[in-house]
């Protein structure tokens, strides 16, 4: 079956090109797929723009657009196993993982049902004037251009498609090449819940070959976009010229500061999760570990200690606790890391290679890797890794922890780990961060904004704030009792 989805029907691509998508964690294929190219993105914006001018969907009552993403969310619960089991062949992540990320995706189209059925967004605006109706409407952007990453394929896409939807917008969605079956699977179930043709595409492909086209086509209103530093300042450059509304979360070096008073053995846990969970493949990764001197031998001991046990394997190992990283080349990007980290003087306590396992020889693993005594100047602890690398960095108190903490480029989000709550507010108040976690690290619901300071990025997704994105607020003023001014008289 064509996998390109365009104005209500799948197609394959113009061109005839195809890729072939294989498991990260054995080298195994998983499918081949249709490969879009600059017509294929042509035509479904194209497809887009004509839904959102002139179909039904811009122009459905917001209850019953929220009830469609409620039924998609009730299809999500309904065919979770078959969901999950795609995600973790394309991404070489656990099965157990991907299940819960299903449960996490449903939740965000529930969540977005819920509220733009409760609708509420008018705002009365009181002018002093009883002869005038003031109100402030919020109406969809238009078409959107929605771009996603492969660490987590379908989440991401839900956070994007679901509040898209919701407000009224018809989008493109353009997944990562490498990752694309979820994907399809959704707008499976878009079709199936009803939506109509035009309002939701699906382009498969690379983004050079696909990405550039929808993101500086002039029929495109936004472009929202998850991935990398310097493929989001290429967006935010080629999107200026028709000055497109944008929204960009571009990943973090996201620090974990273990205070000396912390819950030894909770904080040790949760570094280890904060880091390694599925291979260091993760946005808000707690990727700097900085520990209070006093506590440092003995904390960071442990840690090795226990990543140095890490079970490796692929989706369907019971016994694995993380998996593969991506791609050949992204382990290779991974390799250079750590090397240029070693050549600047970071201690290598653990990892810091291929697994000798010769049953993970045809995935893509690298062991659970840490760098002790880091300092601020070395590009381990400045660039992000996006892969199981822990740099470990001492401070002496408060205001050095905040210290180091900041500097950085990226402001996606921080953890911090103490029993005082006092040193807890202060700290989490001082970090320039759009996530803070206190005593804890990772944990979201879709009910509460994402989305980084600085350099992580430009706007938020989830909450109320995921919803106003993809809205414009206008101002409606209506006189009820026009006259003459006689200004001119």
């Amino acid at each position: 079956m064509p996998e390109l989805f365009i104005d209500g029907r799948w197609t394959a691509a113009v061109d005839g090109q195809v890729r072939e998508i294989r498991c990260p964690a054995d080298g195994t294929p998983v499918a081949t797929v249709d490969e879009a190219g600059p017509k294929d993105a042509a035509a479904a914006v194209a497809a887009a723009r004509d839904a959102f001018d002139r179909g039904p969907w811009p122009r459905t009552p917001a209850a019953e657009r929220g009830r469609l993403l409620l039924r998609v969310a009730d299809f999500l619960e309904r065919d979770k196993a078959d969901f999950a089991r795609a995600e973790s062949l394309d991404t070489g992540k656990r099965l157990v993982e991907s299940e819960i990320d299903m449960d996490d995706i449903a939740n965000c189209f529930r969540y977005f049902g819920n509220l733009v059925c409760a609708g509420g967004t008018e705002r009365v605006i009181d002018t002093g004037d009883p002869a005038v109706d003031s109100r402030v409407v919020h109406e969809p952007v238009g078409v959107c251009s929605l771009i996603t990453p492969w660490n987590y394929p379908l989440l991401q896409t839900a956070w994007k498609v679901a509040p898209a939807l919701g407000a009224g917008n018809t989008f493109v969605l353009k997944p990562s090449e490498l990752t694309p079956h979820t994907a399809i699977l959704l707008m499976r179930l878009l079709e199936e819940a009803g939506l109509p043709p035009g309002a939701g595409n699906l382009l498969l492909g690379s983004g050079a070959t696909v990405g550039a086209p929808i993101t500086t086509d002039e029929r495109v209103d936004l472009v929202s976009f998850t991935g990398g530093l310097v493929t989001g300042r290429r967006i935010m450059a080629a999107a200026a010229p028709t000055v497109k509304k944008i929204a960009l979360e571009l990943g973090g070096k996201n620090p974990n500061i273990v205070f000396a008073d912390a819950d030894f053995d909770t904080a040790v846990d949760y570094a280890l999760m904060a880091v390694f969970l599925h291979s260091g493949q993760v946005c808000s990764a707690g990727a700097r570990l900085l520990v209070q001197q006093e506590l440092h031998d003995a904390f960071v001991d442990e840690v090795v200690a226990r990543a140095r046990e890490i079970p490796l394997g692929g989706p369907f190992d019971e016994n694995a606790r993380t998996g593969p990283l991506i791609s050949e080349e992204h382990r290779a990007k991974i390799e250079s890391y750590v090397a240029a980290g070693l050549a600047e003087g970071a201690v290598l306590r653990c990892g810091g290679r291929r697994p000798d396992d010769t049953a993970l020889q045809n995935g893509f693993y690298y062991l659970p890797t840490v760098l002790d005594d880091c300092t601020p100047g070395m590009s381990v602890v400045r660039d992000e890794s996006f892969g199981p690398v822990m740099t470990v960095e001492r401070f002496r108190d408060e205001d050095e922890a905040v210290a180091l903490a900041n500097d950085t480029v990226y402001g996606l989000a921080g953890g911090l780990w103490t029993q005082d709550s006092e040193l807890a507010q202060r700290v989490s108040s001082r970090l320039r961060a759009g996530t803070v976690w206190i005593n804890d690290f990772h944990p979201y619901v879709p009910q509460a904004e994402w989305g980084g300071m600085k350099q992580s990025g430009v706007g938020r997704e989830l909450g109320p704030a995921g919803l106003a994105e993809y809205q414009e607020p206008k101002h409606i003023w209506r006189n009820t009792a026009p006259r003459p001014q006689r200004w001119f008289a």
